[in-house]
């Protein structure tokens, strides 16, 4: 891949010379969204140019309607692990940047990454998002490799990480082979800003400087054969419609070329970072009001791609992105190596939300949401095309509901205090009681049954 598919001249255009949508073609572009099967990229581009509050409160209505329809009242947790600040990279925004002196580097030794493993299984994790920053040279995919197999041999009790996601530097085909091998989840590269004046401007050295190698990363990684992968977008660095067009670009073409989209896409938002000016004062800042529009249109747009909140946000925020289209969450997240078993480096950005695991878990149980920490479909090989086959027809709300309660029920059982047991177990009976299927409620109230009794792992 050498060629630029971002039509940065056409989103100019666009930009400049269109108007808003009026109330009727609002409407119609809102009903098409009613059928669940998202709406044209055409008509996402219309809705990005809204700025009519009432209008805006159709918009957000619909994702609502939608979020409930598709991913019902289930959320997926997962937690971050940084197993290295070394970077060769200046990013403008990060604190991992080369030339920042504020902070202590350090990459973390097999035994340190089996303790961060430890502290979080003992917390009730089953998923993690392995990241680094980019700074171990041609030793970071062998390292990698073995911090993964290091993950999946950890076991505390009956606890342990069932998937676990990557996050580390763009890498040739065979790198992602590699990776697809050591048996990942899903692989994230964020291209921050698909803007390639701006994408230069805060990238001005080091491997990720390269615009092109990094956007054509998700290609390399589906060639080699990897069917789940995540994108993401800063937002702050660049008006935040440019980044939405470019990314439902960046969507039809892996859609044209591999047949499937991408499976997640995180909308962090730029935060104050040690040694970073910039992440104090965005370029572009977003506000509350264009973010919860951002998830608003992208969940009408991709129904059935997941998308993440990361711990960036407040409880504020994330309580009012759920409704409006996030299907996963980090939670109890720290962005510093060995920050869960120890802590003395600087994160990599300012969290939004401090609270543990389980006080997350109890607020969003409380607000009639259920905590999944489901792995099923990946390791049943639901994943790509098999898992769009099922999704687009409304065929995996089969599994989804009864594995997140299930998951949810072993968490209650073997991590949760009297409190949060006592506000999930009442949440699981009321959510048991709306599987419409007699004979799968009934298989779901016996696998319940099963790890109240000690059993774990139990999914479909």
């Amino acid at each position: 891949m050498d060629k630029c598919f971002i039509d940065h001249a056409g989103i100019y255009d666009y930009l400049k010379n269109t108007t808003p949508p009026d109330a009727v073609e609002l409407e119609e572009i809102l009903s098409h969204a009613r059928g669940l099967k998202g709406i044209s990229f055409a008509e996402a581009e219309r809705l990005l140019m809204v700025e009519d509050s009432d209008h805006l409160v159709r918009i957000a209505d619909m994702a609502r309607f939608i979020k409930e329809e598709i991913y019902g009242r289930r959320l997926v947790l997962f937690a971050p692990l940084y197993f290295s600040n070394l970077c060769s990279n200046d990013c403008l925004y990060c604190a991992f940047k080369k030339s920042n002196t504020a902070i202590t580097r350090r990459t973390l030794t097999m035994d340190e990454v089996r303790r961060e493993v430890q502290a979080l299984v003992q917390q009730g994790q089953k998923r993690i998002l392995l990241l680094s920053g980019e700074g171990l040279g041609k030793n970071a995919l062998e390292y990698t490799v073995e911090a993964l197999e290091t993950i999946y041999s950890v076991k505390v009790g009956k606890g342990e990480i069932r998937r676990v996601n990557v996050n580390i530097a763009a890498l040739p085909v065979e790198g992602y082979r590699t990776l697809k091998a050591a048996r990942i989840g899903t692989y994230q590269l964020f291209q921050e800003t698909y803007h390639a004046d701006t994408y230069k401007t805060m990238h001005p050295s080091g491997p990720k400087a390269n615009y092109l190698y990094h956007l054509t990363a998700m290609d390399r990684a589906m060639e080699a054969g990897i069917d789940d992968v995540g994108v993401g977008i800063l937002f702050g660095l660049e008006d935040y419609r440019f980044e939405i067009m470019a990314l439902l670009q960046h969507i039809r073409h892996l859609e044209e070329r591999f047949g499937t989209g991408v499976h997640t896409i995180s909308v962090p938002r730029l935060e104050p970072a040690t040694g970073s000016d910039l992440s104090v004062h965005p370029p572009h800042p977003v506000s509350d009001r264009d973010f919860r529009k951002i998830i608003s249109i992208l969940r009408i747009t991709v129904p059935y791609t997941g998308m993440i909140l990361s711990t960036r946000e407040d409880a504020a925020m994330r309580h009012d992105a759920l409704s409006l289209g996030i299907s996963q969450i980090s939670a109890g997240s720290r962005t510093n190596p060995g920050g869960y078993s120890e802590s003395d480096s600087a994160e990599q950005f300012s969290l939004g939300d401090h609270r543990t695991l389980e006080e997350v878990i109890r607020d969003i149980a409380t607000m009639g949401h259920i905590p999944s920490f489901c792995t099923g479909c990946y390791r049943l090989g639901r994943t790509g095309h098999d898992f769009m086959d099922l999704a687009k027809p409304g065929l995996i709300k089969q599994y989804c509901l009864p594995n997140a309660l299930t998951s949810f029920k072993e968490y209650l059982v073997n991590y949760a205090t009297p409190e949060t047991r006592a506000i999930g177990h009442a949440l699981i009976e009321k959510m048991l009681a709306e599987i419409p299927s007699d004979s799968l409620r009934a298989k779901t109230a016996e696998s319940l049954d099963q790890i109240e009794k000690g059993a774990v792992d139990i999914y479909v």
